[in-house]
């Protein structure tokens, strides 16, 4: 790589000082982790802050941590508070509201948590929460009372202490067969520290599958280094599901990163977030779909958006959900539609409207364009029974 300037990826104001650099610094993950914008004096040099995002930082001082990575910062617009970019990274005077029913732990993480780290709510998997670092801290996140008060919530004992309880847990219930590294965003970590974890998880023989949730392919993609992805794929079978939410996230450096992975043979799904604002109309959710599979990441999920305290401004209410989930089926190749879930403290629900009404005739059947028909007994599948 050349020392050539890299130009910031928005168009330049006079008024905005965001840095020219080296390109070998812009494609170096360290760089940006370093230089995060972490205050309004930072954030000034990329975007015209408003008074409310500024009383919003002010706000959310020793309640929330926020940060953003340069890489994020550019894709902002800089005059547009509406940015769907923006309005996940930037502080919101909405987190500093009460609303009815929000809770820090909807979920149920401290509900089934076993050891510092390992939660165990689904019969043959876990989740191993393993840091709570982050390059952005998403405004939207359903773990946000993880960072609550700065020093955060997250562990029993300290981030930083032995993992050995933990793996002992996984190791001595063999009905665990699925580990998912998440946080904080796992990736934060060093190569070297990352391998420890997923070659400790590795050495159990009832550990099949290791997955790793990870959101900088979307807020920091090079992150996603050819050594990176070379150590994971030492570890077989990796899967990684990350969180593209709006379609100005998908770049030429976000489809870069997701390349090197698929081609070290690790799959690539993605979760978007239902957000108020960001992405609830069915023309950018289908595009976003579309988008998404175009540089071969699968959607996974669809996530109706969490009543957690901080986050509730963002939630919409159901019927958009189902409405976008029309717009979407028959609109797009069947693989590209996502499962729309509500995750609650008894698991992930699939709320999708049925397609389908049992009456005396059959099943009343409905397509994407709403045109119905009835299937008769007839030509429903046999039962055992019948087959007899």
């Amino acid at each position: 790589m050349s020392d050539t300037l890299r130009e910031p990826v928005t168009a330049a104001r006079p008024e905005l000082i965001r840095p020219r650099v080296p390109e070998t610094d812009w494609d170096d993950w360290r760089w940006h982790m370093r230089r995060r914008i972490t205050n309004v004096e930072k954030a000034g040099r990329w975007i015209n802050l408003t008074a409310d995002e500024e009383a919003a930082i002010a706000g959310v001082a020793g309640k929330y941590r926020w940060s953003v990575t340069p890489y994020y910062a550019s894709l902002m617009d800089p005059d547009d508070p509406a940015c769907p970019v923006r309005l996940q990274a930037v502080p919101a005077l909405g987190e500093l509201m009460e609303f009815p029913g929000a809770e820090v732990d909807p979920v149920g993480d401290t509900y089934y948590r076993k050891t510092n780290r390992v939660v165990h709510k689904y019969p043959d998997r876990v989740i191993m929460l393993i840091t709570e670092a982050c390059p952005v801290y998403c405004r939207h996140c359903t773990r946000k009372f993880h960072t609550t008060d700065v020093d955060g919530t997250y562990f029993r004992d300290d981030e930083g202490g032995s993992f050995d309880e933990d793996l002992r847990y996984i190791a001595d219930h063999p009905e665990i067969r699925d580990v998912l590294l998440t946080g904080g965003d796992p990736l934060s970590y060093q190569d070297g520290k990352l391998e420890e974890i997923v070659a400790g998880l590795r050495a159990i023989p009832s550990v099949e599958i290791i997955r790793i949730g990870s959101r900088f392919p979307v807020l920091l993609p090079q992150r996603i280094t050819e050594d990176l992805c070379s150590m994971l794929a030492r570890y077989h079978p990796v899967w990684l599901n990350t969180h593209f939410n709006h379609p100005k996230e998908i770049t030429p450096e976000s489809a870069a990163a997701v390349d090197r992975l698929l081609r070290h043979g690790i799959p690539v799904g993605n979760q978007t977030v239902l957000l108020r604002g960001i992405n609830d109309d069915v023309a950018t959710m289908r595009t976003l779909m579309t988008e998404l599979l175009r540089i071969r990441v699968r959607p996974y999920y669809l996530y109706h958006c969490d009543n957690v305290t901080g986050v509730s401004h963002f939630m919409t209410t159901v019927e958009k959900g189902w409405e976008i989930m029309d717009g979407l089926q028959g609109h797009i190749t069947g693989f590209g539609v996502p499962q729309y879930v509500l995750t609650t403290r008894i698991g992930k629900i699939p709320i999708a409207q049925p397609s389908f009404t049992r009456t005396p005739d059959g099943l009343l059947l409905r397509n994407y364009r709403g045109q119905e028909m009835v299937v008769g007994g007839a030509a429903q599948p046999i039962t055992e029974s019948d087959a007899r």
